[in-house]
């Protein structure tokens, strides 16, 4: 793993199969930014991304963390909103800020609702605390679900092609990884006729497509 610190380039910390990754991977791509990779096993060696010669990168010892314009940033939802302000080409809020606040909404159902209960430590910490690693996937379709119940909602009253209306936003950014975690925790996905029907869409894009896990230089086949 090298972590050594050149602010002079654009650089992404990233784990093929993270959530938070993935949508950094977007945000990336959808901005015509391009960067190097630098891969933090969460896995390997009891997780890469909590030595202490990471932490010199992102004190939170999580990932993704991205170097650009001679900063260091962490946390997917302010580094998605940093290249939206910073980078405006390629919009990725609506113009009208109401639009822009159920933009916000959606991607906070996603980014603070579901997904930190969801992910790899609180998992451990779910088997560590029940002594049972079978409630890893019971608390994680609880919590999906309970999210994908108020997001299908929002998307009733204001998708079109998007998650909002037919442009794309931050809220379609977050979208395909939790969908994608949804199905490998076996959540009943025919609850959320919108998702699916958009997030199919999604799949479609390029820039979705480049920064799918599976076309990481990271990516496993099983992890």
């Amino acid at each position: 793993m090298s972590t050594e610190i050149d602010k002079s380039k654009v650089v992404l910390y990233s784990y093929w199969r993270s959530s938070c990754s993935w949508r950094v991977r977007i945000a990336l791509a959808y901005k015509k930014i391009k960067y190097e990779y630098h891969a933090i096993h969460l896995l390997k060696d009891g997780g890469q991304q909590k030595t202490d010669e990471y932490a010199h990168i992102n004190p939170m010892k999580a990932i993704p963390a991205l170097i650009i314009d001679g900063h260091i940033i962490g946390q997917s939802l302010a580094i998605m909103e940093y290249l939206e302000e910073y980078r405006p080409e390629n919009p990725l809020l609506p113009k009208d800020l109401y639009a822009r606040a159920i933009v916000r909404q959606m991607m906070q159902i996603i980014g603070s609702d579901i997904q930190p209960l969801q992910n790899l430590k609180v998992l451990q910490t779910v088997a560590e605390f029940t002594g049972q690693e079978e409630k890893k996937a019971e608390w994680a379709k609880r919590w999906i679900a309970n999210g994908f119940n108020g997001l299908e909602k929002l998307l009733e009253k204001h998708s079109g092609q998007f998650c909002y209306g037919d442009q794309v936003s931050f809220a379609d950014l977050c979208l395909p990884a939790q969908v994608y975690n949804a199905n490998r925790f076996n959540v009943d996905m025919s609850h959320y006729p919108l998702i699916q029907k958009i997030n199919k869409h999604l799949a479609t894009i390029p820039e979705f497509i480049e920064a799918l896990p599976s076309n990481q230089p990271d990516a496993e086949v099983q992890c």
